[in-house]
């Protein structure tokens, strides 16, 4: 039998039983639409969460600490001897220290950050609002600061970018004066609130890095090191653990972060499979039921030549089109249900004064993966009755009732 004509004998359903194929199409479209929609969720979620806590940088860069080693120095030394080592495409330290933020006469302590601009891309900070200083002379005045730290001085974010800030630093101890006591120092200048980080539980300010090399800090509380590429990480990963250091790095955390999302994927998809196996139950009777009402047919066929392989590649051919057709307008099911569920999130979102989020992500690899195992799905499910119709005979079919 010729392609073409085992193609327009498998289609010829849509013609004698267009009611019944077009119900076993959806019911099996209804299956992968829910896998489709779960999955997509989990992929979403997975995407917001991920992408709100990093950044390509950060996933390369390593934090770098000296622990609970008290006579371990994070100083310049530290530095370069990091920086020679293969594979390190940059290095940014981080110097932070008490002090007290003064507002319209107003003080409170918090925690202060010295810390230039890559320090922020290799941290994978984002601001709320505003924007970054920059390591430029002109911007040496110029602080990020969190939104706990705004509240302590009952500011909110729309006037804080105006006020006047100023500061008092707990300068570093000088180990050789036996007689020096820490104390904290005021800062010449004025400061202007340029960036705002959305951290609702540490109080804490960022200012240019600068200006701890002015008031003589020379120990480091933690340094960023990006690598070149991510094959280079574990190598200096080792390099730096080798030299006494503490290393952690952020792609540890988000490695296991997929790993519990990949778990919370699948208990979705399991959701979605419970429906496509009641579907395939469904398609399964369909196909049974076109054996028993084809059986003189399928005699007439045999009479005239059509051998059992021929019959049983025509009762595959629309097993397989049948769940083709239930994975594209499952497809097309989950699309649209994700689309709606979104708008309506948004829109509920958007009355409570929300950010609007986009909660559904789906690789296009898995769209293809679910229309070619919906295919699969329709082929085992037409197997068994394609190999009863095969080993009919035809004397018999042409005296069946």
């Amino acid at each position: 039998m010729l392609a073409t004509d085992l193609f327009r004998l498998a289609t010829r359903m849509f013609r004698t039983n267009c009611s019944r194929t077009i119900l076993t199409i959806l019911g099996i479209s209804v299956g992968i639409g829910a896998i489709l929609f779960l999955v997509s969720l989990g992929y979403g979620v997975q995407e917001l969460i991920l992408n709100r806590i990093t950044t390509s940088d950060a996933l390369l860069s390593l934090d770098v600490s000296a622990g609970d080693v008290e006579s371990f120095k994070m100083d310049n030394n530290a530095i370069n001897s990091i920086k020679e080592i293969n594979g390190i495409e940059k290095v940014s330290p981080l110097i932070s220290t008490q002090a007290q933020m003064i507002v319209n006469g107003v003080s409170s302590e918090l925690n202060a950050n010295m810390a230039s601009n890559d320090f922020f891309r290799l941290d994978g900070t984002a601001l709320k609002k505003g924007e970054f200083y920059t390591d430029d002379l002109s911007d040496k005045n110029k602080i990020v600061i969190s939104s706990a730290a705004l509240q302590l001085f009952n500011l909110n974010e729309e006037n804080a970018f105006d006020r006047k800030i100023n500061f008092s630093l707990l300068l570093p101890s000088k180990e050789e004066d036996a007689n020096f006591t820490s104390e904290f120092t005021a800062l010449e200048n004025d400061f202007n609130i340029i960036g705002i980080i959305e951290d609702e539980n540490s109080s804490f300010v960022y200012l240019p890095f600068d200006i701890g090399l002015d008031y003589g800090f020379d120990n480091y509380s933690k340094i960023k090191v990006k690598v070149i590429d991510e094959e280079s990480l574990d190598f200096v990963r080792t390099e730096i653990i080798d030299k006494g250091f503490i290393v952690s790095a952020l792609s540890d955390i988000i490695e296991q972060a997929n790993q519990i999302f990949k778990v919370v994927q699948i208990i979705l998809a399991s959701f979605g499979v419970v429906a496509l196996i009641v579907s395939a139950i469904g398609m399964f009777n369909t196909m049974t039921i076109t054996l028993l009402e084809r059986t003189q047919e399928i005699g007439i066929m045999k009479t005239l030549g059509a051998t059992s392989f021929d019959i049983w590649n025509m009762f595959l051919a629309e097993s397989i089109i049948i769940g083709f057709f239930g994975g594209l307008g499952g497809v097309m099911i989950g699309w649209f249900g994700g689309v709606l569920f979104n708008y309506l999130i948004n829109l509920l979102a958007g009355a409570f004064g929300g950010e609007k989020i986009d909660m559904f992500y789906t690789p296009y690899w898995f769209v293809i993966l679910i229309m070619s195992f919906s295919s699969v799905v329709g082929l085992l499910t037409g197997f068994y009755p394609a190999r009863r119709a095969a080993k009919i005979n035809a004397l018999e079919a042409l005296r069946y009732k």
